[in-house]
């Protein structure tokens, strides 16, 4: 059985008449007979009676019609769903976002959404103990973070999207709203709040060799396992943070100050990352999407 045999079956079954039935789907008279007669076969029953002047639909065609009129409007409707999905009219894609890897998602998912405003888009906080599980397993289409948390898989494709500086973000009072700029060596005797290693280890990582590297040892106030709490505690002045630079475009201007640290080049690499084997329709067109705004290499922070 296939769909150009119901077509058919469906057509004599309209019109009562296998001229019209023919012409209809573009096939001719003695086609429409062998699709009948080939559906009759399979089934073990006779279809419609059929005289010179007449075709009358039997019970059992009578009862095989809507069965029939479904099959074909429920592939009808498939092959609509499918080809909208490939134009990107319709579907859904999940994204998953390391805590610090926030603004660069949603720059992108900003043009992503206005180009293609049938596709809905779940976004979620990327915190999985087992990434490659969370990008392979099929929970997230698209994961953002950085690069060196991608796991060792030969099922992973990855695309840099961009290297974003370390700032230092502190309250807007005493001596910080004065400054431009911060030097490591100013906070050896400053108290620092941090995402802790287990929210972000690549950037807790990160803090913490280029404080050696200086030899800096300022007191860790506290470590915070979300963002707003450390949000929260610079704010009220228990230290400042090491952030990245779009993080701190998260936190109210009015009441921060985010400072390019001027003696040290700092930089962590971010990535997309995705399964080699994704079937999501609608996978190209947001991989399109941020290609163009990626960086593709280290090349630097900027949109």
């Amino acid at each position: 059985m296939d769909i150009n045999q119901l077509n058919c079956f469906i057509s004599v079954a309209q019109t009562l008449n296998f001229s019209e039935a023919a012409r209809r789907n573009f096939v001719s008279q003695s086609t429409v007979s062998r699709y009948i007669s080939e559906l009759e076969k399979e089934f073990g029953v006779q279809l419609f009676t059929r005289s010179h002047r007449d075709v009358v639909m039997t019970h059992e065609g009578k009862t095989l019609l809507p069965y029939a009129i479904e099959i074909v409007n429920t592939l009808g409707k498939a092959k609509q769903v499918i080809s909208q999905m490939q134009r990107g009219g319709t579907g859904k894609i999940t994204i998953g976002c390391d805590v610090t890897s926030m603004d660069f998602p949603s720059k992108c998912l900003a043009d992503f959404t206005a180009s293609y405003p049938g596709i809905t888009v779940d976004f979620k906080r990327l915190d999985a103990a087992d990434r490659s599980q969370a990008i392979t397993g099929g929970e997230f289409d698209f994961c953002f973070m950085p690069r060196d948390m991608v796991p060792e898989s030969s099922g992973i494709e990855t695309l840099v999207t961009h290297t974003e500086p370390l700032t230092v973000l502190a309250a807007k009072s005493g001596k910080w709203v004065r400054k431009k700029s911060v030097g490591l060596s100013e906070l050896a005797d400053e108290k620092l709040v941090l995402l802790s290693e287990s929210a972000a280890p690549i950037l807790y990582m990160e803090i913490m060799d280029l404080l050696h590297t200086f030899h800096v040892a300022p007191e860790i106030e506290s470590t915070y396992d979300d963002w707003m709490s450390v949000y929260a505690a610079v704010l009220s002045e228990m230290g400042v943070c090491i952030v990245p630079q779009s993080l701190s475009s998260f936190s109210a201007q009015e009441r921060t100050v985010s400072l390019p640290i001027e003696d040290a080049e700092t930089g962590v690499a971010y990535v997309m990352a995705w399964s080699k084997s994704i079937s999501n329709p609608v996978a190209k067109h947001f991989i399109d999407t941020v290609r163009k705004y990626a960086a593709g290499d280290d090349s630097g922070y900027g949109l």
